[in-house]
């Protein structure tokens, strides 16, 4: 059983076995014949109409994707049995806990701070450029956030988990 919603706007159910070309799309049976044309390209054929797939975009740990049906694309995030089963356990938000602060993992030298108060950061985007053992170590953000201290300035030594950045 998937659960499967499409542009942040349709949800469908889907059951079916990747062996089948057929199963139930919001407890409707239904059947296709999906054809793989080339690597992340398709053929399906359903209820007498053609389509033609490309996979765009495949986070396949995050299970959200880009896909392109005829000309248009959509975004389609899935929830297998195991996520739903989370979910009813409230154990689904277990990995996204909230990152205040950004730490030194080491002793070391603030070569750069890449970002200022009140700045919006990414997930990955670089913030501290930190020296140690002779090594340059881009210290990145953890999570999306915004900027609310930075407690350090470019030539600083800093000890092991000192508090560099603080977020919102």
């Amino acid at each position: 059983m998937y659960k499967i919603n499409v542009n942040n706007k349709h949800n469908f159910s889907l059951e079916s076995s990747s062996q089948k070309k057929e199963g139930k799309i919001n407890g409707i049976k239904e059947a296709w014949d999906l054809v793989e044309l080339k690597n992340g390209n398709f053929h399906i054929l359903m209820n007498n109409r053609s389509f033609t797939a490309a996979i765009i975009k495949a986070d396949y740990a995050e299970k959200n994707f880009i896909i392109k049906i005829n000309n248009s694309n959509y975004t389609v995030q899935v929830k297998d049995k195991f996520d739903e089963l989370l979910k009813t356990l409230g154990m689904d938000n277990l990995n996204s806990s909230k990152v205040n602060e950004i730490k030194a993992p080491m002793p070391g030298l603030v070569l750069d701070v890449r970002v200022s108060e009140d700045s919006v950061v990414k997930k990955g985007d670089a913030v501290v450029v930190l020296e140690a053992m002779k090594m340059e170590n881009m210290l990145k953000s953890p999570a999306d956030g915004i900027v609310k201290k930075i407690n350090v300035k470019k030539g600083t030594a800093v000890e092991k988990n000192q508090v560099l950045i603080v977020f919102q």
